[in-house]
């Protein structure tokens, strides 16, 4: 265990960072305060995650893909994006060289399965689950993790993987901006009337912020941001009302709509942590950067950076080796805080509700409903570059 990489952090991305280095050799500790039941069997959280062409390539590369039922996968064919009742809409398509999609949705639950399946699968994952880290001391030779049961664990290198509101950041120092927005997404399954036909729309409307994302037919996620008392109100509502409600929000473009699940409500907190690396330690996933969900491409980025952490960590003789960790820092930021800063921009113009916000949202989706401008931004949001 001396020379294992210590993860902290059995969600998405520390279960593929987990699986990338242990098919490259490499030993693995995986830490995680949740009971292994959970993680071989997790629930429906609500989330659906828009996976990339690149996300895609990575999974599949993992083993995790072909875990993946057939009917757990749907097509994502195009974008639709509307301001308030403006009836123009800024529409993305896949590039001619990525197919005929832009990208798949998978439910957050059965992607946690399929990487789990995989790491339970590889003898040289180490799985430490129903217990917590409790203290964390990083030397220039190695990581110390002592457990919340007194165990203790050291290696060359140790990885937060424990959310956007990560407590092992905290003890290596690293400090994060952190923004509670006083707002809550709601997200759950419903049926509808008129099909989607593979498109997902959002609306940002005054008030609130909507979204539909296709899943089976006339299947679809149905996503509303509000302020954290009227999501609280609104997820409190008993099925047919909120059916009901759903129906009015989303102005009866899909027809009626039937609630399939209850809605998941989370509080929105995005977060950019001041650096991605410490001596023998390094952040990956929302640890590092947690995006508002807006442009749907946290789990993306996670995803990329894992793997571009694994890749630095297969060539390398010393697993913590500090211009290693520079390298993937320097990397992952660069691949992330224009998206970062994007998605902060398109929220804030998005959701001022001053005329001069609403003029300049018009203005800008006129702008961006240019070619070149609009090439740009699909490429930007959809990773092709």
């Amino acid at each position: 265990m001396l020379n294992s990489v210590l993860i902290c952090g059995a969600g998405p991305t520390g279960l593929a960072l987990a699986n990338d280095l242990a098919m490259a050799g490499i030993d693995v500790v995986l830490i995680e305060k949740s009971e292994e039941r959970s993680l071989a069997e997790p629930v429906f959280d609500g989330r659906e995650i828009a996976l990339t062409h690149k996300s895609t390539a990575i999974l599949r590369r993992l083993g995790a893909w072909e875990r993946l039922a057939a009917d757990a996968v749907h097509p994502l064919t195009r974008t639709k994006v509307y301001n308030g009742q403006s009836p123009l809409a800024l529409a993305f398509t896949p590039d001619a060289n990525k197919g005929d999609q832009l990208g798949s949705m998978v439910s957050n639950c059965d992607i946690r399965r399929a990487l789990f399946d995989c790491a339970a699968a590889r003898a040289n994952i180490k799985l430490m689950t129903g217990v917590s880290v409790g203290q964390v001391i990083t030397t220039p030779t190695e990581g110390r993790i002592t457990l919340g049961n007194g165990q203790c664990l050291s290696g060359p290198l140790v990885v937060a993987a424990d959310s956007r509101f990560s407590a092992l950041r905290s003890q290596l120092g690293i400090a994060a901006r952190m923004y509670r927005l006083g707002k809550s997404m709601l997200v759950g399954r419903v049926g509808l009337d008129r099909d989607h036909c593979g498109i997902a729309t959002e609306w940002f409307d005054h008030g609130q912020t909507l979204a539909l994302l296709p899943l089976g037919p006339r299947i679809a996620s149905a996503v509303v941001t509000l302020p954290d008392g009227q999501a609280a109100a609104l997820a409190d509502m008993d099925p047919r009302a909120l059916g009901a409600e759903l129906t009015r929000r989303f102005r009866r473009r899909f027809g009626t709509m039937e609630m399939l699940t209850p809605l998941h409500r989370y509080p929105l907190t995005i977060s950019y942590a001041g650096r991605f690396a410490a001596a023998r330690a390094t952040l990956v996933g929302d640890a590092a950067v947690g995006m508002h969900p807006v442009t749907a491409h946290g789990f993306n980025l996670g995803l990329s950076g894992t793997a571009r952490l694994a890749g630095l960590l297969r060539q390398a003789g010393d697993l913590g080796e500090a211009s290693l960790l520079r390298r993937y820092e320097i990397g992952h930021r660069v691949a992330t805080w224009p998206l970062y800063a994007a998605t902060n921009a398109i929220v804030g113009l998005y959701t001022d509700e001053r005329t001069t916000g609403r003029i300049a949202r018009h203005m800008g989706l006129g702008a961006a409903r240019v070619t070149p401008a609009r090439r740009m931004i699909s490429r930007l949001l959809m990773q092709a570059a």
